[in-house]
């Protein structure tokens, strides 16, 4: 027999569940409001006896409401505050000592709830940001519950809300849901990469931030790389936002490292000469609008040029080896030639800079560049390479442009007659020598 207070306590859970299955909207979103104000932060057992063992009870009422008023959400349910049914669910499944909620909502369909409120256009962001704190709660239970969300097709949903959201605020939510993801999972851990670098493209200057950055913690933990990372990491390079350059930039100091290692050099060098086909697209632009100032400060192909230079002299000064192999592709040929790009200033500036280090650096570089300048404008390059590009006129940038330099046969010569030659190319001798022979062909047949 159950004592008086038991019996107390039972009536009170009747009579609340009661209240709940007869209320309307308003009144029920008023018991949710009550609800979390007395019940944040409550451990499991506490829960229990809040609701007199009963607390599941409550549970499949909130799940189950949430279930069958979402998807009308965007028709007529107005006044409705999905954001405080989420809340309230989360209170059960944040609980320490609550597995059983979690077990409870996950068999009702719960992760696919939580993904498809993520794809609903008519629904708020805010109610959106409680959907991925959810999602977070899931995952850190641990390995098969990731599993779960990646097996529900959540690593695209996720990835296509952080792409199409519009406050930094949740996307940064969706940050922390993805990296999640990539730990301890390692059934699907290529699964998020993969979805990570389908990111990169998208138009969202705060989405590519975030994706770049997981990349890098995704990267350290997968070690291969997957070959499609190389192009999008390039084309990142594209953007107006700095903070977006800045973290594809320290992406690629650990792709370096890494098995995309050559064809990424390659691409970065390739990109300081844009191809006729990019070039003349600004041409007809020129002939059709005024604006020119506006077009060239801001065409993609010239923001990587200059973005690529930063880059390389970044790659250079932090990797003597890597400055020795940047001068294979004929790095010194294309730097220079970036800097008879009177259209972009910052090309011009940021590819002086890299250049000079290489001078100061290699005395072959220092002697091919002399002379390919000339002794007039070699000495402006000497005095301040850094504001060079405001100081040459327009038959020096043609110099510049026009540049034949190639260093590449010499340094072949030196790295083979003299195995302490600083030029050495250091252990993988003959296979990696004929790799960048093929290499260097591929450019010149490309920029031909």
């Amino acid at each position: 027999m159950t004592s008086v207070k038991e019996q107390a306590a039972i009536s009170r859970l009747l009579s609340f569940l009661q209240e709940w299955d007869n209320a309307g909207k308003g009144t029920r979103t008023q018991i949710l409001t009550n609800f979390i104000e007395a019940n944040k932060g409550k451990t499991g057992p506490e829960l229990e006896l809040e609701f007199s063992q009963g607390a599941s009870l409550f549970l499949i009422r909130l799940t189950t409401w949430l279930r069958i008023t979402y998807p009308l959400l965007s028709c007529y349910m107005t006044g409705f505050s999905l954001e405080k049914i989420l809340r309230s669910i989360g209170i059960f499944l944040s609980a320490v000592s609550s597995n059983q909620y979690l077990i409870e909502f996950l068999e009702i369909g719960g992760v696919l709830t939580l993904l498809e409120i993520l794809g609903l256009e008519k629904i708020k962001e805010e109610d959106k940001k409680e959907s991925v704190k959810l999602l977070q709660i899931i995952a850190s239970n641990g390995r098969k519950y990731k599993e779960l969300i990646c097996e529900s097709y959540g690593v695209r949903s996720i990835a296509e809300f952080l792409a199409k959201s519009k406050s930094e605020e949740t996307q940064e939510e969706v940050q922390v849901l993805l990296d999640a993801l990539v730990h301890g999972n390692p059934k699907y851990q290529n699964q998020v990469y993969k979805g990570l670098i389908a990111l990169l493209p998208c138009s969202s200057p705060k989405a590519q931030q975030l994706a770049l950055q997981t990349l890098r913690t995704a990267q350290s933990i997968i070690g291969a790389s997957h070959p499609s990372i190389v192009d999008c990491v390039l084309k990142v390079l594209g953007t107006m936002h700095l903070e977006v350059q800045y973290e594809a930039i320290e992406l690629i100091k650990d792709l370096v490292h890494c098995d995309v290692r050559l064809p990424l050099l390659k691409g970065l060098v390739a990109l300081l000469i844009p191809s006729i086909k990019e070039t003349s697209k600004l041409q007809a632009k020129i002939f059709t609008d005024s604006t020119v100032p506006q077009l060239t400060a801001h065409l993609p192909v010239f923001l990587q040029q200059a973005a690529a230079a930063k880059t390389l002299g970044i790659l250079a000064r932090s990797s003597l080896g890597l400055a020795e192999e940047l001068l294979h592709f004929r790095v010194v040929h294309s730097l220079m030639t970036a800097m008879g790009n009177t259209d972009h200033s910052n090309s011009q500036r940021l590819a002086s800079l890299t250049l000079q280090f290489f001078v100061q650096t290699f005395p072959l570089v220092e002697e091919h560049v002399r002379k390919s300048m000339g002794e007039e404008l070699y000495q402006l390059f000497l005095d301040n390479a850094e504001i060079l590009y405001a100081k040459i006129d327009s038959i020096q940038a043609d110099i510049l442009a026009a540049n034949k330099v190639n260093v590449t046969k010499e340094l072949l010569l030196l790295s083979g007659s003299n195995s302490s030659s600083s030029f050495s190319l250091g252990p993988g001798d003959l296979n990696q020598v004929e790799c960048i022979t093929h290499l260097e062909k591929d450019i010149t047949e490309s920029k031909e």
